[in-house]
């Protein structure tokens, strides 16, 4: 017996980090070349031993942390949020504006579950984030691409002719995943007022942001009193308190719309995890100058992974921020092809820009995605040097 399929999950592909994964399958790495994997922006390393201390003292000590909790969140924690942002970003946010998730992947579907449905379209630019595309099709939702050239930043004034009456929002990444690129406030300014003149979403996400080259605020958005119905922000702890098996993630929208949120978070998740959160809240408490140093070592490792591109013969360094590089290579294979042996003739795992684009974009053929992050400046060397020696 052959059990039930939706057409829209069979047209949805396979995860991509898990597909790259089985490229390992049986090949083996010589203790002299060991694998270098650059598949996936995930730390590699535990939190800081003061934050498992407090999360160990939690687990031990807190009878709460083991029970079910508000949907929306602990409420210290979305305090904590909407007062820390509203610093950085020089405006006025709520405690009852943010919510809680299991993680950053949860929030953009749980707040795309409540502004777009099978048949609406959305706009992403591309390369994309797949795991937004995934979603998408699940669900039936069109997903629009918007092309963003050599330097892929995504132009406003080409999105706006893109936009339809089944347009429900346009989608961000800044730090961009894949393309690491950092997107300037004006750039960020203008998708934000053509979604408010179009009476769509802007969704902003940010899940990068504590590792952005640049000081000060990376745009001004909430400054504006009229933030609230257009603009939503995504954010992840994953990343800046190396909170990945904990799955913590964030939301600031309207209340309107998170009263809506809570509907899908009740069904699919009841609330977030209780230790993730107070892992989430120490950390923002008593962690502010150690993300500040893990800034200083992502930046190094960017400017490592410049220097060692800006060597490699053919190749073309298109954007390189945050967590990772994304790559033009010179070689007469296409992207897969390549990626899969890069495996098994010189060590390294990443991922084809196939993975981020439409089918029928044949730029993806010739592109690849680095997440560097995960490998210190010697790794990144080396990694260079095994490119550097490859052939065809």
């Amino acid at each position: 017996m052959t059990l039930p399929l939706t057409p829209s999950m069979a047209a949805t592909e396979a995860p991509p980090v898990m597909e790259a994964r089985r490229w390992l399958d049986g090949v083996v790495f010589p203790p002299e070349r060991p694998l270098i994997n650059v598949s996936q922006a995930a730390p590699m390393e535990v939190p800081p031993l003061a934050l498992r201390e407090a999360l160990a003292e939690a687990a031990l000590n807190d009878p709460a942390a083991h029970l079910y909790g508000p949907v929306l969140g602990l409420p210290a924690l979305r305090a904590e949020i909407a007062s820390q942002w509203s610093g950085i970003y020089g405006g006025e946010i709520g405690a009852g504006e943010v919510a809680i998730t299991q993680g950053c992947n949860q929030a953009f579907c749980a707040i795309m579950s409540t502004m777009a449905a099978a048949g609406d379209e959305v706009i992403l630019p591309t390369p994309w984030y797949f795991n937004h595309k995934m979603w998408f099709d699940m669900q039936g939702i069109t997903t629009v691409p918007l092309t963003t050239g050599a330097g892929l930043i995504p132009d406003a004034a080409a999105a706006e002719g893109l936009i339809t009456p089944r347009t429900r929002a346009i989608v961000l990444v800044t730090p961009n995943n894949p393309g690491g690129v950092e997107y300037s406030a004006a750039t960020v300014r203008a998708f934000y007022e053509l979604a408010e003149r179009r009476g769509i979403a802007l969704i902003l996400d940010e899940t990068y942001r504590d590792f952005d080259s640049r000081t000060g605020a990376p745009h001004d958005l909430f400054a504006d009193p009229d933030w609230r119905g257009t603009l939503v922000h995504l954010y992840s702890f994953s990343k800046a308190f190396r909170l990945t098996g904990h799955r913590v993630g964030a939301i600031i929208a309207d209340q309107a719309r998170l009263a809506e949120v809570e509907k899908f978070l009740d069904t699919v998740a009841i609330c977030p995890g209780q230790l993730g959160q107070i892992g989430a809240l120490w950390g923002l408490r008593n962690l502010g100058q150690w993300v500040a140093g893990e800034r200083d070592e992502i930046l190094a490792r960017r400017r490592a992974l410049e220097a060692g591109f800006a060597s490699l013969p053919g190749w073309r360094l298109m954007g390189c921020g945050a967590f990772f590089a994304y790559a033009e290579h010179p070689f007469d294979l296409t992207s897969p092809d390549l990626a899969k042996r890069l495996v098994a003739e010189a060590g390294i795992l990443l991922l084809p820009g196939t993975m981020f684009r439409p089918d029928d974009d044949p730029r993806g053929a010739r592109e690849v995605r680095i997440a560097f992050a995960n490998i210190g400046v010697t790794g990144i060397g080396e990694m260079i040097d095994r490119l550097a020696a490859f052939r065809v």
